[in-house]
């Protein structure tokens, strides 16, 4: 017999016959989630636990109840982060990514169908959302067992949660979510799998965990890119800030890169001394400061946090890009914030929010209030470093809902200490100009860069983190994401481009300022130009352009900080072997792009940094806005 409550829905045979039974919850609200989380115990305390076969019954999750929220905790520190290597490709479309075949010898089908079987068996959540937004985003589906509610109203807070009495008649998903704990240890050995299935109707993501990270939000970012990638667009990796500076002009940044990259930061106030005044960084060999005196912050108005939804049908007339939120909240970590006063801001949010938050990874107890800077230990004295928030962008004050057009279009790196004793890839300026075809480059190699908790090396080599910085996440072929971009890079030709290092500047220990420094610069400038007198054609011709001199509320910055080879600290040697390290580390990069199917201006800017071009040689293939 049909359960009514599923009339509404448009499903294939067999996902409509693993939900059509008696024991079907499709959620009304928010809040009955959140009851549901902790599965109705008075207590506030509750156990997300399954039966396993020759196991018993094995606890994933505990669930309590505090004043603020509903605060999530596993009980394996290694199910408090997602595994890098989660994701493996369930079908036979085109891909670069291993397939489930090659990861386990078997096709993926069995598993497939014994997944739905045992949902089937199960009391269900089924959830109706839209991913990437209602105005552009995909109608999805997620279904999971009733005990693991934490995570359906984690994914409510994500994307667009769809109530059971909003959804439209004929409601037919483009991307179902299936969550299943049990399989992992009956199948894969207590690790996480993510499986993505692609059929030419949807986008099916089979979770074998319950830590939201690799489904609820990698998952559904890797749906947007694969059904983006069939219209023609991207989901790019990046967060967006609009800058009011105190004179009243405006700017809009987006902000991409690697891990640790800057991209949390560039939604950040300028950090300050306790005098008011701002340090830019430290020499390392000398101890001198560089302190700088900022009247005024701007005002930031955030409109992306990490994923940066930009469909054809926002392409601006004036030929700039144009993003939108693909998120209804943000999954936020605190690892940063270890006491009381460290992020006032996120402090008083999480603190006294509007409405009840999910956390996890946190130490909190029935009915107290959870603090964001006190973090579950994964063992004695070592605290677990992921503890996150899931804060809906309708608790943010001054957040940008509607699409906005990016003036300036950044690219974060992690860089060395460099010196003529440790010469390294530390050889960027405050901020460097790019050419288009230049920054594009950039995004195809996306460096990881320096102390980068994601690198297993000695902490100073240099990784890619893959096409956009978003291809840890993409599930075809690395050649089509490069081609979107470089699409993309073609129609905005009125959107500039600028490189951003953090962590060092040559000898100066200048964290995140950078990037703090730059957005007040150019948002009080009055304009995105930057003039064409102002530009020197960089030392190393990767970096673009360098700026002859910069001005920042009356304080003028010094010329290595801009022209790093001339710190005498580091000098033309130290900088040319910086040099060559990018050099080598992009033409190792760019040579997994050259296949058949390659864009023919792509493969024309490719070969130009294959042999050595110039400056000058790269605006040749698109035109540059001064």
């Amino acid at each position: 017999m049909e359960n009514p409550m599923l009339t509404k829905f448009k499903l294939p045979e067999d996902v409509f016959e693993t939900i059509n039974h008696e024991n079907v919850l499709v959620p009304e609200s928010r809040e009955q989630l959140v009851k549901l989380a902790i599965g109705g115990q008075q207590s506030g305390f509750y156990e997300v636990a399954y039966q396993v076969p020759d196991q018993g019954r094995v606890l994933e999750a505990t669930v309590t109840k505090c004043k603020n929220g509903v605060l999530v905790n596993f009980v394996e520190p290694y199910m408090r982060r997602r595994d890098p290597d989660c994701m493996v490709i369930g079908d036979d479309k085109p891909t670069d990514k291993i397939t489930y075949e090659q990861r386990f010898g078997e096709k993926f089908d069995c598993v497939r169908k014994q997944t739905l079987d045992w949902l089937r068996e199960q009391s269900l959540i089924v959830m109706p959302f839209m991913a990437g937004g209602k105005e552009y985003g995909y109608p999805a589906l997620m279904i999971a067992p009733r005990n693991a509610a934490f995570f359906a109203a984690a994914l409510a807070d994500m994307q667009e949660f769809i109530p059971r009495d909003d959804i439209p008649d004929g409601f037919e998903p483009r991307g179902i979510i299936f969550v299943a704990p049990p399989f992992r240890h009956t199948h894969f050995n207590g690790k996480q799998v993510v499986v993505h299935n692609r059929t030419p109707e949807l986008h099916e993501v089979f979770s074998y965990n319950l830590y939201p990270g690799p489904s609820a939000k990698k998952g559904v970012y890797a749906m947007l890119l694969d059904l983006g990638e069939a219209d023609g667009w991207v989901t790019l990796h990046a967060s967006t800030v609009k800058i009011i500076t105190p004179y009243e002009n405006v700017l809009t940044i987006m902000h991409e890169g690697a891990s640790g990259g800057g991209k949390s930061e560039m939604l950040e106030q300028i950090h300050r001394q306790e005098d008011g005044t701002v340090k830019i960084g430290e020499n390392v060999l000398t101890g001198e400061e560089l302190i700088i005196s900022l009247r005024e912050s701007s005002e930031l108005l955030p409109i992306t946090d990490d994923m940066a939804i930009c469909p054809k049908v926002l392409q601006e007339e004036t030929g700039k890009l144009v993003v939108k939120d693909a998120e209804t909240g943000w999954f936020l970590r605190f690892d940063h914030i270890s006491e009381y006063g460290t992020e006032p801001y996120y402090e008083k949010l999480t603190i006294h929010p509007k409405e009840p938050l999910i956390f996890l990874n946190l130490d909190g107890k029935p009915g107290a209030t959870c603090l964001i800077w006190e973090h579950i230990e994964d063992e004695p004295g070592q605290p677990c470093p992921n503890p996150r928030v899931v804060l809906p962008r309708r608790h943010i004050s001054g957040v940008i809902d509607d699409p906005v057009a990016v003036d300036i279009r950044s690219f974060g790196v992690r860089t060395p200490l460099t010196t003529k004793d440790n010469p390294s890839y530390g050889i960027i300026g405050m901020f460097h100009v790019l050419p288009p075809s230049l920054a594009w480059l950039w995004r195809l190699v996306s460096p990881r860069g320096a102390n980068n908790p994601s690198i297993n090396d000695d902490g100073w080599g240099m990784e890619s983190e893959g096409v956009g910085s978003y291809w840890p996440f993409t599930t075809g072929r690395m050649v089509d994401q490069a081609n979107l971009l470089l699409e993309q890079f073609i129609r905005a030709d009125k959107t500039r481009y600028i490189l951003i290092p953090n962590q060092y500047i040559g000898a100066y220990e200048v964290g995140f300022m950078p990037q703090w420094v730059t957005r007040e610069y150019l948002a009080r400038r009055g304009s995105a130009s930057f003039g064409k007198d102002r530009l020197v054609e960089a030392r190393c011709p990767l970096l673009g352009f360098a700026m002859q001199s910069v001005k920042v509320d009356g304080n003028q910055l010094k010329k290595g900080l801009l022209q790093v080879q001339y710190q005498p600290e580091v000098g033309l040697g130290a900088y040319d072997q910086g040099a060559e390290i990018l050099t080598d580390f992009f033409k190792r990069e760019v040579k997994k792009y050259l296949v058949d199917d390659l864009h023919p201006l792509g493969r024309r800017i490719i070969e130009c940094c294959l042999d050595d071009g110039k400056v000058s040689d790269y605006l040749e293939f698109l035109p540059m806005s001064y």
